[in-house]
């Protein structure tokens, strides 16, 4: 059996194959999303998001039946019974096989039938968009397809495998973004033709890699009631978590579309390309720790359980912290080298975005132990109850004439309580002691984020902004923010830890 120590390790290990991936990955992607928003322009650009939008509402069944499977995998892995994960796998095959047909009659009737009568498409555009919703429909059945095979290279902690073939994913979407200047034809329909090939050739290439390497990972017909009641019923209580996450996420994207226009939309897509590729960062890291959380909890060793709850969540904050607060600073210098043109409101929803983000990362270690207890019932009744409370204010708002932003602002506050509930909840849950979470977490957070951006306020508010002022601030950033992680983030152990690193590396390189 592995020793605390080996499985911190591991983890380690995980996370940096994932962090190389996402060095390379992170440039990639902001490089092409900004060839891409040039080659389609601001209104291509925005019916692309919008479009694919009405397909993503199809993620309430999606994103239920994906945490069911992976929680039951990674908790068979962590309970060692080979026999019931092979069972668990075929089963979520089954389960996929047929989400996906009933996915399609019901994605072609009601996403037909909203693209015509309720979206503000651009006059002439319609035709396109009609091909980019077939696009994105067949991408979400192959992505629906591809759930077990992803689930169990995670659950097996197989990072090096899963960042190669991010990477490759990566270089094939620049290879699109750099032809599609030279397509004589429609270039919003190219572009979705060539995302639904890079999805296909991607879920053959993790289909046959999970074949090869995990004795599982081998579809055969099982009949097993009792297991798929089990799994159906996780998913069933996920559902409302899953559902308030689309509209909190999309269905707000079309509200925008529906008061402000297609420009709004573009800005929006801007704003999530920032914070998703800042949210590598941290997405990195949880996905090496899950699995452990998740084995952790199989094995009843809730003492380690609590500490990479804890841990995690705080970690994954500064993570995020060091590329957001320069980003938040200088956001308009940035988008304006970065896009050239910059659309309207993208400066805002660029920083709302980032600060909700830098507050839900506080959850993420949290949900991930809720997952794995199996006994979701309560939480999504009053967390996803809360979630869905966004999309309606969202509405209201709107419909009282207040700016785009507002929703922002409101989903941030709706976070914050979310927060609240979920520590409380996992009390009862997991032993969580509310106490630890705190002390630990929550203040040691706001010291670090009150210090490390103090000084780097003050010299923004002091100079004009140009390339100057962006470099000063960005380094002073930097250096506030890993200090103030040090000295008021850390505990007294964990900088003897990170002392104990730093002498070893410097003994090996005086050594060379």
């Amino acid at each position: 059996m592995e020793t605390e120590s080996q499985k911190n390790k591991r983890i380690a290990k995980n996370t940096i194959f994932l962090y190389l991936r996402m060095a390379f990955s992170m440039l990639v992607a902001l490089y092409t999303s900004r060839v891409i928003l040039n080659a389609l322009g601001e209104d291509d650009y925005g019916i692309y998001g919008v479009v694919g939008g009405i397909v993503v509402f199809f993620n309430i069944i999606q994103g239920s039946l994906n945490a069911a499977i992976s929680r039951f995998i990674t908790f068979e892995l962590g309970k060692g019974d080979s026999d019931r994960l092979s069972r668990v796998f075929s089963t979520s095959v089954n389960i996929q096989v047929l989400m996906s047909v009933i996915f399609l009659v019901f994605a072609e009737v009601i996403g037909v039938w909203f693209l015509e009568y309720k979206m503000n498409i651009p006059e002439g555009r319609m035709y396109a968009a009609h091909w980019v919703l077939q696009c994105s429909i067949l991408s979400f059945v192959v992505g629906l397809l591809s759930v077990p095979y992803n689930a169990t290279i995670i659950a097996h902690e197989h990072m090096g495998a899963f960042a190669y073939l991010s990477i490759l994913s990566t270089f094939l979407n620049l290879g699109v973004a750099l032809i599609i200047n030279y397509v004589s034809f429609d270039k919003l329909i190219f572009y979705a033709f060539c995302i639904v090939g890079i999805n296909v050739l991607m879920r053959i290439i993790y289909g046959i890699y999970c074949k090869l390497h995990f004795q599982e990972a081998t579809w055969h017909f099982v009949k097993d009631k009792a297991l798929v009641k089990e799994m159906a019923g996780f998913a069933g209580w996920n559902f409302l978590g899953a559902s308030s996450g689309v509209l909190l996420g999309q269905g707000v994207n079309i509200l925008m579309n529906i008061f402000f226009g297609v420009a709004v939309n573009a800005a929006r897509s801007i704003a999530s390309q920032v914070d998703n590729a800042i949210y590598l960062l941290v997405n990195n890291f949880t996905m090496a720790l899950n699995p452990q959380i998740t084995k952790s909890y199989a094995s009843e060793d809730l003492s380690y359980m609590h500490s990479l709850v804890c841990k995690g969540a705080k970690y994954s904050f500064f993570i995020m912290l060091i590329p957001s607060l320069p980003i938040l600073l200088e956001t308009p210098k940035i988008l304006e080298l970065w896009l050239k043109q910059v659309p309207d409101y993208t400066v805002v929803f660029t920083r709302l975005t980032i600060l909700i983000s830098l507050n839900a990362v506080l959850s993420q270690t949290l949900i991930t132990s809720m997952l794995a207890t199996g006994d979701i019932k309560k939480y999504q009744i009053i967390v996803g109850g809360l979630n869905l409370s966004v999309f309606p204010l969202a509405y209201i708002a709107f419909k009282l004439g207040l700016p785009p932003y507002s929703s922002y602002v409101i989903q941030f506050v709706v976070y914050g309580i979310e927060l609240a509930a979920r520590v409380i909840l996992l009390k009862g849950m997991i032993k969580l002691p509310i106490r630890k979470y705190i002390n630990e977490v929550l203040f040691r957070v706001l010291l670090v984020v009150f210090f490390a951006a103090l000084l780097p306020i003050i010299i923004t508010n002091s100079m004009q902004e140009n390339l100057i002022r962006l470099f000063v601030v960005t380094g002073v950033c930097v250096l506030c923010t890993f200090s103030s992680i040090y000295l008021l983030g850390l505990s007294k152990e964990e900088r003897i830890w990170v002392n104990g690193k730093l002498k070893n590396a410097f003994v090996r390189i005086a050594s060379k």
